[in-house]
């Protein structure tokens, strides 16, 4: 449960770093209380697509991994990035990446971000 609890707010923490970094990723809402409200969601969201999602595209996609020495995964990180942006509109949350290369950009910022977090949080392991 801590181990998900650290991983959910560095996800959020990733996330945010993207919004502000990227004027093509949005995140909005009516107070600062809301914003980090949907921040917390979308990460739960976004979370759980990587966890579902994800390891079926690598598998399908190992082939594009292998030939491409894993640069592809920039590209499978994008469609998760783009697959909850998706999700976030279905369910009315305010968060939106308009367009492919900025999701690849997006998705660049996030691991990057997240990977650094991940190196600062205890996880309990």
């Amino acid at each position: 449960m801590k181990n998900f609890v650290v991983k959910t707010i560095a996800n959020a923490g990733a996330l945010a770093v993207a919004v502000w970094l990227l004027d093509k990723i949005t995140l909005t809402g009516d107070s600062k209380g809301k914003e980090f409200a949907t921040l917390l969601i979308v990460a739960l969201l976004f979370g759980l697509v990587n966890f579902l999602v994800k390891p079926f595209v690598k598998l399908l996609s190992l082939p594009l991994l292998i030939l491409t020495l894993g640069l592809f995964t920039l590209v499978v990180n994008a469609l998760m990035l783009l697959l909850t942006s998706w999700l976030a509109d279905q369910i009315d949350l305010s968060f939106h990446v308009e367009g492919f290369w900025t999701a690849v950009l997006g998705g660049l910022i996030i691991s990057v971000v997240s990977w650094a977090l991940h190196v600062v949080m205890p996880d309990g392991d």
